[in-house]
């Protein structure tokens, strides 16, 4: 009862700040578990449910404020989709997949906040075949980790030059949630297990998805947007090596 109390509240945060930059949070999630002693088998199942209510929230809000480009999201889709039930399959150590998954996402944190800033005024119409290969990297990664994969590919499509930043959050938003629907499928298929908390994580998630999906769709400009991408991913990053740290 004592770790809900503080569990909690810092789920709350960490869905609002992910879904206020179009992710639904899977690795804020996977952190605060493993700081909270939860099972690693345990672990992928719960955070990809999770990201299911917050990223399908956090599309809505950016889905009815016309930013969804469907002409990149369905290449993207096709591709990560099959790939992610594979990585899903897949058994990993978890002390590899938490640095791996770190490494990941400290190049899009050096990108935004040590370089010159992105400026996207106009926008490149990507070949199919870059949009598939993309796709199928980053399902694989999502279902082997157990993310949805934004936190990979909106960066990605910001770098390219291929959306702006509330574009990029609408395409990531959905591709998180097939990708992580995908991946649980394939969680599922190993016989893994829920949190016993599941239902009250839920409620929580998307009551912080909720809020930070509309302040995130409706009330943020594109600059503060950036730099909570950026303080969120480097947030997730630190708490993954921090058990290596202490």
């Amino acid at each position: 009862m004592d770790d809900l109390i503080i569990l909690c509240p810092l789920l709350f945060a960490v869905a609002f700040l992910y879904s206020s930059v179009g992710h639904g949070g899977a690795s804020g999630y996977l952190a605060l578990m493993a700081l909270f002693s939860v099972a690693p088998d345990v672990m992928k199942p719960t955070a990809l449910l999770l990201n299911l209510f917050v990223s399908l929230t956090s599309f809505t809000f950016y889905y009815r404020g016309n930013y969804f480009n469907r002409r990149l999201f369905l290449p993207l889709s096709l591709a990560s989709v099959p790939m992610a039930f594979v990585g899903g399959t897949m058994a990993i150590h978890s002390e590899v997949y938490r640095k791996m998954l770190g490494v990941f996402l400290l190049i899009p944190v050096a990108r935004f906040l040590f370089f010159r800033d992105i400026e996207v005024n106009k926008t490149a119409q990507p070949k199919t075949g870059w949009l598939l290969l993309i796709g199928a990297s980053i399902g694989l990664l999502s279902g082997m980790l157990g993310i949805g994969g934004g936190v990979i590919l909106s960066p990605v499509l910001l770098l390219l030059r291929w959306t702006d930043q509330k574009q990029a959050a609408a395409i990531s938003a959905l591709f998180i949630f097939v990708n992580s629907l995908s991946g649980l499928f394939g969680q599922l298929s190993r016989g893994v297990q829920f949190s016993p908390d599941m239902t009250l994580y839920v409620i929580v998630a998307f009551g912080g998805g909720l809020l930070g999906s509309y302040a995130g769709a409706i009330r943020f400009p594109q600059r503060t947007i950036k730099i909570l991408l950026a303080v969120v991913l480097a947030v997730a990053s630190f708490k993954l090596f921090l058990p290596d740290l202490s």
